[in-house]
């Protein structure tokens, strides 16, 4: 369920609080594969299923940057502002992968507001999204992003 913030004043209240999760997202060897192509990423541990049958994992793995690029796609899933102007990523803080997702799990994401700031175009939001693989144990990304949100 998508949580619509309306005024920067419900964002601030919402500080500290989790959203999510997210539904399941399944993770098809025609995304890795994709996401391969497009990035020039072509380990083997990723795109080669019958040298990754013998490898550390028994399958292959998505590579840790396609789950972390799925943060879009579940911070739409997560909120909406319906306040301010323009958006716009300003970076990452402490991105980790504490455990692989291997082909055909699930992943799914929840965030957490974590600071609103000023700074001097606009106010810097940080927030933290652990993303779960339906595989268990650790999640599979745990990254801070930083988003300027223009006036």
């Amino acid at each position: 369920m998508t949580t619509v913030f309306p005024a920067r004043g419900d964002l601030e209240a919402a500080l500290g609080t989790t959203l999510g999760p997210t539904p399941w997202f399944p993770i098809r060897q025609d995304h890795i594969d994709a996401f391969a192509e497009a990035t020039g990423d072509h380990q083997w541990i990723h795109v080669d299923p019958g040298r990754a049958a013998d490898g550390p994992y028994g399958r292959t793995i998505a590579h840790g940057y396609l789950t972390l690029s799925l943060i879009p796609r579940f911070g739409g899933e997560l909120f909406r502002f319906d306040f301010g102007g323009a958006r716009v990523n300003y970076g990452l803080d402490k991105v980790r992968f504490p455990s692989p997702v291997p082909v055909d799990a699930q992943v799914r994401a929840s965030a957490q507001f974590l600071e609103l700031r000023p700074v001097a175009a606009g106010t810097q939001l940080r927030t933290r999204y652990t993303i779960e693989s339906d595989t268990g144990g650790k999640p599979a990304c745990v990254a801070e992003t930083l988003t300027l949100l223009l006036p």
